[in-house]
């Protein structure tokens, strides 16, 4: 902030208050969210400032002035120096500035569109034989039966491990993400973390030493193709990017899938337009993350006194770009609490973030569940709640996390017909 700065301290702004508890859901504080966002276009939170706003949300999220502390998750826990802190610090979700625009330029080379077009007909098999073992029941949980089991696989074949492997990866990323969690609630054995993440490092090691003598068609080789003004990836960083691939492509997929399926469901009409119509597959992908995302809170940190949005945010207050919120800003989206599929005309949503850290696998996420929600629409006639599903928190990685479903099985429409 300059000396001659007229903006108001945001918590001396006499702004509205969000107190709601550090386990509540999407769905607790809409209402509330909603009435902040009448107000204000900020509201003070219970770890700090929230942006409710679509069009601040967006520069919030593009500004360098506001950076993700470096280990933010671990610190959450109490947890700031050692070898499992210098890890995730280290890795491209953890750098900033100029090492991160290092590293970005060169995974950028290698995570094209090509590199995740030619995942088709994995997705497919993968989803596919998800639904085949739950049909004749008429009825299955999404999150364990479908969603849980469906990103590992598929990220597995993008780096090019083979099938007989996917369990260890499944393993390794289930133990390693529990140091990506925001939730405080959550409590982890540092040592096994530390245990999974060597052994993971020890297998993408093997991969790579394969890999220099004989490149392949997969994410790992153009990696180690990848190159910009000579410089290259090291096998230190090689290892954190596959890591960072795991954590950032299994969770987020597995949360967004369920999410996507439950508002669906919710809504039999507009199931029934996808299954008549798979071509809105990607309106269908972008309506849910906008209407019912499994990421919704998106921390930063100020990093030095900044005047923003016609407030002044003090150098190290936590800020959270609280991007459900602005995904249903009523100035921008008309009805915004309205799913509607096709849905035209309407701004990127926010979900998959902004600026300089935005989601370098958001083709991949997309057409992934895009995939997902096309072959379920089809193959899973009328499918309907049949028990609660409560979701979790609004501060780390919410979604459902039990969705049981009945449907019609497919055996049965086809002897209807």
């Amino acid at each position: 902030m300059t000396a001659t700065s007229t903006a108001t301290n945001v918590f001396d702004a006499g702004l509205p208050t969000l107190d709601y508890s550090l386990t509540a859901t999407p769905h607790d504080i809409l209402a509330d969210l909603r009435g902040a966002q009448s107000c204000a276009p900020v509201a003070i939170g219970p770890l700090g400032p929230e942006i409710l706003s679509y069009e601040m949300s967006r520069d919030f999220l593009r500004d360098n002035r506001f950076r993700l502390p470096p280990g933010i998750t671990l610190a959450a826990q109490g947890i700031t120096s050692g070898p499992l802190f210098d890890k995730l610090a280290n890795s491209l979700l953890g750098l900033d500035g100029a090492p991160h625009i290092r590293l970005r330029k060169l995974v950028s080379k290698a995570f094209t569109p090509r590199a995740t077009s030619r995942l088709q007909a994995t997705i497919q098999e993968v989803v596919n034989g998800l639904v085949d073992r739950v049909m004749d029941a008429g009825r299955c949980d999404v999150v364990t039966d479908i969603a849980r089991p469906y990103p590992t696989p598929i990220i597995c074949a993008l780096l090019g491990a083979p099938p007989e492997d996917w369990q260890l990866f499944a393993d390794w990323t289930e133990e390693i993400f529990k140091a990506f969690n925001f939730q405080t609630d959550v409590t982890f054995d540092e040592a096994a973390v530390m245990r999974a993440w060597g052994e993971l490092d020890a297998y993408v090691d093997d991969m790579v030493a394969a890999r220099r003598d004989s490149l392949a068609d997969d994410l790992l080789s153009e990696l180690i193709r990848a190159e910009s003004d000579g410089d290259r990836l090291t096998l230190d960083e090689l290892r954190g990017l596959v890591a960072g691939f795991l954590m950032a492509g299994t969770d987020t997929t597995r949360n967004q899938l369920a999410a996507s399926v439950q508002v669906l469901c919710e809504h039999p009409d507009q199931w029934m337009r996808l299954r008549d119509q798979p071509e809105l597959a990607m309106q269908a992908v972008e309506e849910s993350m906008r209407h019912s995302p499994a990421a919704c809170i998106v921390p930063r940190a100020a990093t030095e006194d900044i005047e923003f949005g016609g407030y002044m945010f003090p150098k190290g207050t936590f800020v959270f770009a609280n991007t459900f919120a602005a995904n249903r800003d009523p100035a921008i989206y008309g009805e915004a609490d309205r799913f509607d599929i096709a849905r035209r005309d309407v701004p990127p949503i926010l979900t998959f973030g902004g600026g300089a850290h935005y989601c370098l696998g958001a083709n991949l996420a997309r057409r992934e569940l895009a995939e997902a929600l096309v072959v379920l629409t089809r193959r899973l006639p009328a499918p309907r709640r049949i028990g609660p599903a409560p979701w979790k928190s609004v501060l780390g990685m919410t979604g459902p996390t039990t969705l049981p479903i009945e449907f019609t099985s497919e055996r049965l429409v086809r002897a209807d017909a």
